[in-house]
């Protein structure tokens, strides 16, 4: 398939893209049958039928991919007619493209395209939860910063931060940082948070926020208080994790969030060095 087929393909696929309100993209039934080269409905409903099957198969609600919605179309002497037509998400073409006929060029040019392009929703959202945790991870060390600050201030001295971080560790898990960080098998000299999946992270920066909060609220002046009441939030965060059927200790580590964090770095560094033109 020469490039100008390539290029003229792209651009009728991709001009063809609707969205929804909710910004869902899709295609319409009627207008993919012409571009996959198909010129009868009822030829192209048997490739429908088919991967309709596969999406059922693969674990997918059918009616999430293909939604049934009318079409009006012009008939002689001004008339209109009612046909049926499907709303298509880019899961749904790959598909149909996958069960079409592999001689068409189309298809052939389907194939590729549609499977590239979901390819990009997955690497999009794997980046996005990516950045949400090298989030939550920010937050969690300005927080636990706030932590350390309020125990100087009240205490006299932040140097039993650690001690009461590592109680609410205890609370948390069922056992020690210690523990956990054999467990996860985390590095000498690195902290546990680094290797902790979004939802841990979130956890502990949950519990450390409202022992910030009741520790000025209630003037607390010692690390037995303040480790109280930092050990009641971490167990009543464990608690709840619990009845939402999630057992801290129990999750596997995530990557490193170091490595992670330099990876975003130098995709966005290079995301910069070839930014897309108006005149591409």
């Amino acid at each position: 398939m020469n490039s100008e087929l390539i290029h003229t393909l792209t651009g009728t696929f991709e001009g063809h893209a609707q969205q929804t309100d909710g910004g869902v993209e899709y295609w319409l039934a009627r207008d993919i049958q012409h571009l996959l080269g198909y010129a009868k409905w009822d030829n192209f409903t048997n490739v429908l039928s088919k991967a309709k099957t596969a999406c059922e198969v693969s674990g997918h609600r059918v009616s999430d991919h293909f939604a049934d919605v009318g079409k009006t179309i012009q008939m002689p002497k001004t008339a209109e007619k009612e046909v049926p037509d499907l709303m298509l998400t880019r899961y749904a073409c790959y598909l149909i493209a996958q069960n079409g006929d592999p001689r068409k060029p189309e298809i052939a040019f389907a194939q590729t395209y549609f499977a590239v392009q979901t390819r990009k929703a997955e690497l999009i959202e794997q980046r996005l939860m990516e950045a949400e945790r090298v989030s939550a991870r920010r937050k969690l060390s300005a927080t636990e910063k706030e932590l350390s600050q309020v125990i100087y201030e009240q205490t006299g001295g932040n140097e039993d931060f650690a001690l009461i971080r590592s109680k609410g560790d205890h609370a948390l898990f069922g056992k020690s940082t210690q523990a956990m960080k054999a467990h996860w098998k985390v590095p000498d000299g690195r902290p546990l948070a680094d290797f902790a999946p979004t939802i841990i992270l979130k956890a502990k920066d949950f519990a450390a926020e409202i022992t910030i909060f009741n520790a000025r609220e209630h003037k607390m002046a010692s690390e037995s208080a303040i480790s109280r009441e930092h050990t009641t939030n971490n167990d009543a965060v464990r608690r709840t994790l619990l009845e939402r059927g999630i057992r801290p200790e129990s999750l596997p580590p995530a990557e490193d969030v170091k490595k992670v964090e330099r990876r975003l770095t130098s995709e966005d560094k290079k995301a910069l060095q070839k930014p897309d033109t108006l005149d591409a």
